[in-house]
């Protein structure tokens, strides 16, 4: 993905999920990120089955998954322990 692609594509992303930017399966992935991160005791089956629907395999869901939990949890011990976010570097 380009950079101004990638600059789209997260402008999109913070304006809102229903985006023309967006497929489908983009929005089954940001949904399914959402509820994980929201309200990850109400996860189920069906949860699996949208992606799954939409595309993606079992390697994909498991990565989707993996990568939602980590940043959660990195995010978690750097707010606990009171870590600072350091000055954006723009190349521009």
């Amino acid at each position: 993905m380009s950079s101004q692609n990638q600059d789209s594509f997260i402008e999109a992303l913070a304006q809102a999920g229903d985006h023309e930017a967006f497929t489908l399966q983009d929005k089954a992935i940001l949904q399914y990120a959402v509820k994980l991160t929201k309200t990850p005791a109400d996860m189920g089956k069906l949860d699996v089955e949208v992606l799954r629907s939409r595309g993606l395999n079992d390697r994909a869901i498991h990565d989707v998954c993996a990568i939602t939990a980590y940043f959660g949890f990195v995010n978690r011990i750097a707010d606990g322990l009171g870590v600072e976010l350091e000055p954006r570097f723009d190349a521009d």
